[in-house]
């Protein structure tokens, strides 16, 4: 996959797409990045790619033109026009789904605005979609688009050794990911669950299915809406609801007797 970063920050986006795993990824071929300074696209000898606002207010807007220009130039190179996303809290939220959708397309040109934002008409004429990270304001879409680059990266063929390094995390199956232990067996008096040293590989399956399943109705329940869950999963949940309500009476009880005190 190709991912052009359109940005008046070039060496900031290049510091981290050079580093871990997509670094590695990149090297390899696995991936390939390039960032774009926007400022090499103004029509002015100061490099200026802002203005004054229309119709007043405070802030700076960035212009239309040398966003166009630097897309045009990236466009000209390839088969066809890149799927165009500008990184903005007005977007969509970014979901592990719309991730795996993004790292199935051949490339993707992501505009990173700042100051105010970006002139409105550019927006029309060439992106295809918006996209947020969060329900925030940062000071530019570098943070937002590099979240999205490792997001949407490690996802794309041969990035990770083998497509179970993400198949079984958060979000991918709509649940979430399953507590994990690693060595010593006993650290400071807690023990890892005996069930990951059995050696059963089935019965660890069913348990690390639980767990996720625990640790979504504990954590994010709202999930639990959408999940594929499985009849085994569903009964499960009711018995585990069904065991935790009485301790959740006990407790509204206990509350309601310190109020009569």
């Amino acid at each position: 996959m190709r991912i052009d970063i359109a940005t008046l920050f070039p060496d900031m986006c290049r510091r981290v797409t050079e580093e871990s795993i997509i670094g590695r990824a990149v090297k390899a071929g696995k991936l390939d990045i390039r960032v774009h300074n926007i400022r090499e696209y103004a029509f002015n000898k100061w490099n200026r790619v802002d203005d004054t606002t229309y119709g007043g207010g405070m802030g700076m807007l960035m212009q239309a033109e040398p966003i166009y220009l630097c897309w045009q130039d990236v466009a000209v190179d390839l088969p066809k026009n890149p799927h165009v996303i500008y990184m903005s809290p007005q977007g969509k939220p970014l979901t592990q789904q719309r991730a795996l959708e993004l790292s199935k397309m051949e490339s993707l040109f992501i505009l990173c605005g700042h100051y105010e934002g970006v002139d409105q008409r550019v927006l029309d004429e060439i992106v295809d979609e918006e996209i947020s990270i969060g329900d925030y304001v940062l000071t530019g879409g570098e943070l937002g688009a590099l979240v999205l680059v490792d997001c949407v990266g490690r996802l794309c063929p041969g990035v990770l050794s083998n497509d179970l390094c993400f198949e079984e995390e958060s979000h991918y199956n709509g649940l979430l990911e399953y507590p994990q232990y690693t060595k010593p067996a006993v650290w400071r008096g807690r023990e890892v669950p005996e069930i990951l040293l059995s050696g059963d590989h089935g019965r660890i399956r069913d348990w690390r299915r639980e767990q996720s399943l625990l640790n979504t109705l504990h954590k994010r329940p709202d999930l639990l809406e959408k999940a594929p869950l499985t009849d085994r999963d569903k009964v499960f949940l009711a018995k585990t609801r069904q065991q935790e309500e009485p301790s959740s009476r006990d407790t509204e009880a206990a509350e309601n007797d310190k109020c009569d005190i």
